[in-house]
């Protein structure tokens, strides 16, 4: 499914593809996750994509080929490839174990193509063996929603509150570690969605409502996964002094201007830029044990902008899924 440009629909179309080079593995995709990002690439909201794009990063299937030097995998292992798709190695940023923050990164479904598709080029240095316990389906959103609501909850530090802004694919995953390590998590959807209210009670959360209201009790920290950047001061004002804000998404609209009293108090707010491999090994080790259960709705390859849809009007419990083959 190729976005030719932003702001049209997908279209299917077969391509030509090649071997894979020194360093790739050839992935035939069994299931490739639906991401926000998926959706700001396609409306416009990042710019400068490669085009055309085959979009994708949360991508499950088999390697069916394996380029010169590549040791990790043989054919027919099931592997996972996520959004960040290689980095160079020697930046200021590599050298000190910030790999997120690579100043000349590839990104998997962004700068190169992703996984809405039957076969896939990946860097297998960017590439992990996925754990047992999940289908392919299933597996999906532990790729993005899994490791990027990971590093989110991490630099949340050791929050027993912790309020969650906008309940999708990343919160519903996250919700269930946290409250695993032990912490009360509060959720915050949109105003009047019930049914995503529901969703997080039913998977152990303390309290849950709207974005607007204000929780029962003060928050330690907040992760917002909404990419709406007025509920910044929103959550500044919900969390107690020397609290912490986490901005969890890779794109959000403006922050409005606030008063300085919601900050002060050695409040903090922060973002979470792509992960790191460490983040990636560190979670799929995790997952299984918790155990994280992924809720998914799939929808076949071809219908891809139906899914994009579901997603852009917010119909969508837990995570959206294409199955590829």
């Amino acid at each position: 499914m190729v976005l030719d440009a932003p702001g049209r629909a997908l279209a299917l179309r077969t391509l030509p593809f090649r071997d894979p080079a020194a360093g790739e593995v050839l992935v035939e995709v069994a299931a490739c996750g639906v991401c926000r990002t998926d959706l700001h690439v396609a409306d416009g909201d990042l710019a400068h994509p490669k085009l055309p794009l085959v979009l994708g990063h949360e991508v499950v299937g088999r390697v069916v080929a394996v380029g010169a030097g590549v040791e990790r995998f043989r054919e027919g292992d099931r592997v996972g490839v996520p959004w960040l798709g290689s980095t160079c190695g020697h930046c200021f940023y590599c050298r000190r174990g910030h790999e997120n923050l690579c100043d000349a990164p590839q990104f998997n479904g962004y700068t190169r193509d992703g996984g809405y598709a039957g076969l896939m080029l990946a860097d297998a240095a960017h590439t992990f063996p996925l754990p047992d316990g999940y289908d392919d389906a299933h597996a999906a959103p532990l790729l993005c929603a899994g490791l990027i609501g990971y590093r989110a909850l991490r630099f949340a530090g050791d929050a027993r509150t912790l309020g969650i802004y906008g309940f999708g694919a990343a919160a519903h995953l996250i919700a269930q570690l946290a409250i695993w390590e032990g912490r009360r998590v509060f959720a915050f959807t949109r105003p009047g969605d019930e049914e995503s209210q529901r969703f997080a009670l039913g998977l152990g959360c303390a309290w849950a409502g709207d974005s607007a209201q204000a929780p029962p009790e003060p928050l330690d920290a907040a992760v917002l996964f909404a990419p709406v950047g007025s509920l910044v001061p929103t959550a500044l004002r919900a969390t107690r002094k020397a609290g912490t804000v986490v901005c969890g998404g890779i794109h959000m609209s403006d922050i409005p201007s606030f008063p300085y009293d919601i900050l002060w108090g050695e409040r903090t707010i922060r973002s979470v830029a792509n992960l790191t491999r460490e983040d990636a090994e560190q979670f799929l080790t995790l997952a299984p044990r918790v155990p994280v259960r992924t809720h998914v709705q799939t929808w076949p390859l071809a219908q891809a902008n139906e899914a994009l849809d579901a997603l852009r009007q917010g119909r969508l419990q837990g995570a959206a899924v294409l199955l590829c083959r």
